[in-house]
This record gives C-alpha cells, structure tokens and sequence, in this order.
C-alpha cells in the first residue's frame, strides 16, 4: 500500500449481527407499513397518466429538478442524478426494510411495537380505515396523493396520539433512509469518511477469553469495574497504577481505528445503546447513549469543558465541599491534561464560525471550546461514528491503554447481570459479579452465529460500578438494592434544534463539531438554570430526521440542501428531573421523562438568540424542528432598511410566532445526548444513592463513579466533570485497600 493510500480513510467493513429470526409483523402489516414509508418518501415523478393521480404538478416537478441539480456539485450527472433522488422511495431503497426489520424486532419497545402493529392492521380495515383516514379503502390502495394528505391530516389533528403516530413514524423512516439511501449522498457531496485528516493506529488490546464450556467459569481480581468508558477507564488507570490487580468488563465489543468511522447505520447497532436512540416513554425526548468500548468517550464530540462555579457552588451548598475544593480543581486539571485538553489548535468548522460571528455581532457571550485532541488539530466531524484517526483522546486512546500497561485485564461482550453479595453482620458486602460472556464469531467478527457463550463469576474485593447513568441503576436494582432513590434524578440536558441555510454550500459535516459555546443565557432563573447554544452533529441522519415532516416532496428538498445547511442546539441545564427503570417485561432501560415548562421556556429563549446569530450571520432561511413552526425566509431587503439587522419587521413578525407557539409536547423536538444523576451522590441514603466517597449507601465495597452521581445536572458536557469525579473516587478506594498489594 502506498503512503498516499494509507493517508486516507478507507473504513473496514463492520457487519452486523444476524437479523432477528421470526416475523415481528404480519405480511399485511408490512404491506401497510410500506405504503406509510412510500407516503413518507416517496417516488416523486410524472409516470401517472392522469395529473390528478401525481403526487406532484408538472411545473412543480420542474421547479424542483431544477432546485436539486443547483445544489449539486460539480462533478456528477446533476440532471440524472436529480432524478434518481426523486424517484427513489422507501420501498425501493436497498437495505431499508433490513433495518426496519432490526429497528421493530429489537429496539423498539414491545408496547409501543403492539400499538403500531394496531394502528397497521386497523388501516388495512374498512373500519379501521374509515375512523382514521376517512375511506373505507385500505391505506395501502389509496392513491399516494391521498395518503399524503392523511398523514398531513394526523400531524395537525387535535389528537396527540395522532400527531404523535406521525411524528414518530416520519422519524423512523427518515433516519432509515438517510442511513441507507444510494443517492442522497452523491447529491450532498457527503463523503462516507472524512477528507481531512490521516488514519491512526490504535492500542492492540488483549482481551481474556474463555473455552467452550457448559460449566460456569469463575475468576478472581482485586477490583472490577464493570463499564468501559469515561469514568471507568479514569478507574482502571488509577487503580493498576496503585499496583492492584484491576479488571475492566463491558458488554460492547472493541472495534479499531481501521473500523472508524463507521457507517451510519453500522454504528448506531455497534456502538450506541438500543440502536442508536432510546425514546421515553411519553416520546417528548429521544436520548442518545454510546455503548461502545470506551462508552460515550467513543462517540462524543470531543468538547472538554471543567465543571462552572456556580454548579460547584450549587453542589456543595448539598453538604459536598469537595466540590469547591482544590482536591476537585486538582482533579479536573489532571484529567484535561492526561488528555491534552486545549483550545489553542482549534480551526472551526462553518458552523461554529456562524456562532461565534453572530454572537459577536449580537453582543453575546461566546467562547472556544476546550478540545481533548491531545494538543492537536482535529478537524472531523465524524467522530460521532468513532474516531479513526486515533486522535480525541477518550477512554479507548489514552486512559484504558494506561490501565493495560500497568496490568489492568480485559473483557469485551460481558453482560453484567447481578452483583453479588455476603451478609456480615447485616451489612452487605460486594463479593462479586455474575455475568455472561459471550466471544466474537470465529473470523473475529461480531456478525458470525458460531460464537461462544459462558457464565462467568468474578470474584473482588471491590466493585466500581461504571456502567452510565442509564444503565448503572438498573444493575443495582437487578442486585437486589432497594433504595428508593436508585434510577430517580434523572438529568437530560434537554436540547432543541434550530437550523439556517445560506446562500453558498456550508458543508457542514466537515470540521470539528463542537468548538465554540455561547452562555450568556445559562442563569434565566438566577439559579443557574438556562440554555447554552451550541453547534451539532450534522450527518445526514443526525440532523435531517429532526425537521418536521410536511410533504414527501419538501422533506427530500430539505435533504438536498444540507450541502448548504448549518444546524444548532438550544441545551438547557435542567431544573426539573425524571427516573430511568427496567421495562416490566424485558428489564431494558426505560425513561420516564418530559421536558418540565420551566426548562422547556428556557430552550425557547435559546432558540430565539439561535435565530438572531443566524440572521446577522447572513442566513437565507432559518428552520425550526416544531411541527407547526414555518420557517423564517429572507427575503430581498427593501431599500433604505438594509441595516435593520434583527428589527427587520418581518423578522420580529416570525419570532413572534415562534414564541406564541412555544415548544408543546408532542410538537417540539427534543434530545439529549448527556445523561446524569441516577446513582446521585449526597450525604442522607434518604436523598442520594451514594456517599460522598462514592460508596453504595448500606453496602461495603461498592462503589459507582460514572456521571450518574453528579448531585444535579452539571450545565456542560459532563466528561470532564465525570473523569475529575471518577479520579477521586477511585483514588479513594485505593486508599482504603490498605495498601493494596498485588496477592
């Protein structure tokens, strides 16, 4: 292989598991399924003879040719390939029923599955029909014209169900074909890895494995920390470093730089929790969780920043002075620097530029971002997908490769499943793990059928649980804890998106995602509770399934100019809180969360500064993700006004309307991608989970150190706040093994 070929990204393959065995719908609930997806996206093009049949006019079909082969770069057969876009639909995009298929039988819950199984088979009745669309015609036999109006009908019904059913249903289909469409890239120009930039080796990891064997298997370790990821790697490295025998376990699989970055619809299988999204139950929030190696480190946006005073502050005033303390200052700098956290190599992308420009011109409080790229440049941004040049320094770069080099052990594809524990003299002390292990297939890969698979029991004196806010609580409850506070105080960061087209290609998916923060509205209630604006993944299929769905035809113009785009997040430190717990019927995660009033006002009032940096960064339209929400076109300035900025009349006309409207449950768009506070730390097993050394109230031996202990959302991306936490917690428990030699 030539230099030249080695310094561009070329990612291996990363098959998926085999699909689900048995049919999760009915032949006629895929047919109808189908014919909903086909409304969704569909074939937009004049094969109907009769004008009246076309989902479109033939002006109007003209029209957009001619927009789509604008916005398409050089290089292509732009009247071709226009064409290809808007004939393809869902039924006829290769793969995507594969992914449904994988979306329905594993990720989507099995309530919600039984609801929209349903509403499928009630529109291929004629009374199902009739109550829903109208017509006593079956759904899937109604002309495509007539469809769509049934579904532009549902998402201005009265019925939150209804409004609900579409939302959803668009989402799921738009992010399947996002992920899986052969044309929407060429039109984009979207790579499918990144041009800027070199691979990168990674760490060559040693992973324990077991025989085949239908015995149990049992090991022994000092301490096992159960998760791999921010604050479980900060663990791994302290605790080896002390010289005591340390083993890391985590149900993901590791997958190298030359596997990075993944697809887009790889990754959300191999490297985040349920598929890509978690959805609560109300389906107000869709959270986003990594479930890779090195967890959320694997994934996250590179953005480095140390917990604010006024949380401290906030935190210690709950009887927690480490907070204010030099000992967390002391923590929080270790961490950044182990990491290389700085802002002085920063290039920003479009995106960030157009924050950091707007808000100077508005008066705004705007910043870099501190970046964990170890001193370097690092302009990517596809690292939501992995990282494969091997260059933010999250947990798989830098602190688990630590852990390794000073003896910590490895296990990749453990499920935990309880803890286990002795009863001496009415206290429970943590004596182990049980779990299940099971190997890669036997070329390596994680697609094979031919894998092995063994309980495993660890024994250790002690345990960091470190499995995420989202998961470290259910395995406490699946141990037997009874505290009621395990899983409760649960904190989002609820974020809302905003996005602006302007009038030459942004390319927004090139650059670091991530490098500049706006907070001049972080304190709305004077107790430190507001949103911070910030710039967003823009993948296609992170960023297009977020806008409102109208028609088949202006969802697939809105794909188009992505090119063009730059998109952006309200992100609110919220007041309010919700819980996570196990589904009654399979024990996965659920969360019970709605984005309260207050924090909800909060996001609005940020999404109003978003559309003013916008607007004086010279945006040609702006877009909102609330149903029901127009979007804000600029139109030719009137002359003598040119330099009204954001008094431009019809501007404050719009942003009127969008505050009238606010941000309503189930219209707006919310999600997170920052998960806090379940195990939370405090000083009363009335109040908290966890002591302020980290320790399991009414246990001994057990400890969590993940951002599932913060006392309350910590307003910033919460790794560093996680890693600083984590350091002093297991360098606590270091302390208290007396000394801990190796035995």
């Amino acid at each position: 292989m030539s230099t030249q070929q080695m310094d561009i990204f070329a990612p291996l393959a990363s098959p998926l598991p085999p699909l689900p065995e048995g049919e999760v719908l009915s032949p006629s609930q895929w047919v109808t399924l189908m014919a909903i997806g086909d409304t969704i996206i569909p074939a937009i093009d004049l094969s109907f003879p009769s004008s009246e049949k076309r989902l479109v006019a033939e002006d109007e079909y003209d029209e957009a040719i001619g927009k789509i082969q604008s916005m398409i770069p050089a290089g292509n057969n732009v009247k071709d390939l226009a064409h290809k876009f808007l004939a393809e639909s869902a039924s006829t995009t290769p793969g995507l029923k594969q992914l449904l298929q994988r979306t329905f039988s594993d990720y989507i819950r099995p309530e919600a599955r039984k609801g929209i199984c349903i509403i499928l088979s009630g529109l291929d009745t004629r009374a199902g029909c009739l109550l829903l669309t109208g017509s006593t015609t079956s759904f899937h036999l109604q002309p495509i014209h007539v469809r769509q109006q049934v579904l532009q009908g549902w998402s201005q019904s009265y019925l939150p169900l209804l409004r609900g059913a579409v939302k959803g249903l668009a989402a799921i289909f738009n992010a399947t074909w996002t992920k899986a469409s052969p044309t929407l890239g060429p039109v984009l120009g979207f790579p499918r890895a990144p041009v800027h930039g070199k691979p990168g080796k990674g760490f060559e990891y040693s992973f324990i494995q077991f025989p085949p064997s239908t015995e149990p298997e049992t090991i022994e370790t000092d301490v096992l920390i159960v998760g791999s990821g921010c604050g479980a790697g900060v663990c791994a490295k302290n605790l080896a470093e002390a010289g005591h025998r340390v083993l890391v376990v985590d149900k993901a699989y590791h997958f190298d730089p030359a596997h990075l970055p993944m697809s887009e619809a790889d990754a959300g299988i191999h490297l985040f929790q349920n598929g890509g999204i978690e959805v609560s139950d109300d389906s107000s929030i869709s959270v986003i969780a990594g479930s890779a190696w090195g967890g959320g480190g694997t994934v996250n946006w590179s953005a480095s920043l140390q917990t604010q005073g006024f949380v401290r502050q906030e935190w210690a005033d709950m009887g927690l002075p480490f907070f204010t303390s030099s000992e967390f200052q002391t923590s929080l700098d270790r961490v950044c620097h182990r990491m290389g956290v700085s802002a002085d190599h920063i290039h920003h992308n479009k995106t960030n530029q157009v924050l950091l420009d707007g808000a100077r011109k508005l008066g705004y409080n705007v910043k870099p971002v501190p970046q964990n790229t170890g001193g370097k440049s690092h302009f990517c941004g596809y690292c939501t997908l992995g990282c494969g040049a091997a260059e933010k320094q999250g947990p798989v770069v830098s602190w688990l490769p630590d852990a390794e080099k000073a003896g910590a052990l490895f296990i990749e594809g453990f499920t935990a499943d309880k803890i286990l524990f002795d009863n001496l003299n009415g206290t429970r002390v943590a004596r182990g793990l049980q779990g299940t292990w099971q190997s890669r297939d036997s070329h390596g890969s994680v697609s094979g059928s031919d894998k092995t698979s063994r309980t495993v029991t660890i024994h250790a004196k002690r345990i960091i649980v470190s499995c995420g806010t989202l998961q470290s609580p259910l395995l406490l409850l699946r141990s037997g804890l009874t505290n009621p506070q395990i899983g409760r105080n649960l904190h989002l960061h609820p974020a809302n998106v905003m996005g602006a087209v302007f009038p030459t290609p942004t390319l927004p998916w090139e650059g670091a995602i991530l490098t500049a923060v706006v907070d001049s509205f972080q304190d709305l209630d004077s107790h430190g509770h507001g949103p911070k604006l910030e710039a967003t993944s823009m993948l296609p299929s992170w960023f297009l399934p977020l806008l409102p769905w109208k028609s088949g035809l202006d969802f697939k113009l809105r794909a188009a100019a992505l090119r063009y785009m730059t998109g952006f997040i309200s992100l609110v430190r919220d007041r309010d809180t919700g819980r996570v717990y196990p589904d009654p019927v399979d024990g996965r995660c659920r969360i019970a969360y709605s984005p309260s009033a207050l924090d909800r006002k909060h996001a609005l009032a940020g999404l109003e500064a978003l559309a003013k940096i916008c607007y004086v960064a010279g945006a040609t339209e702006i877009l909102t993700t609330t149903v029901g929400v127009p979007s804000f076109v600029r139109g030719d300035p009137v002359p003598g006004d040119e330099d009204q900025g954001i008094n431009d009349p019809r501007f404050v006309a719009w942003l009127a309307e969008v505050r009238h409207k606010g941000l309503p449950l189930p219209d707006a768009n919310f999600a997170s991608a920052h998960q806090m506070g379940t195990c939370r730390m405090g000083t009363s097993a009335k109040t908290s989970v966890v002591d302020p050394q980290g320790k399991v109230w009414g246990t001994e031996g057990l400890f969590v150190a993940d951002a599932s202990v913060f006392p309350s959302a910590s307003g910033v991306n919460p790794m560093v706040t996680n890693m600083a936490l984590s350091d002093w917690i297991s360098r606590g428990v270091g302390k208290g093994m007396h000394g801990g030699a190796r035995l």
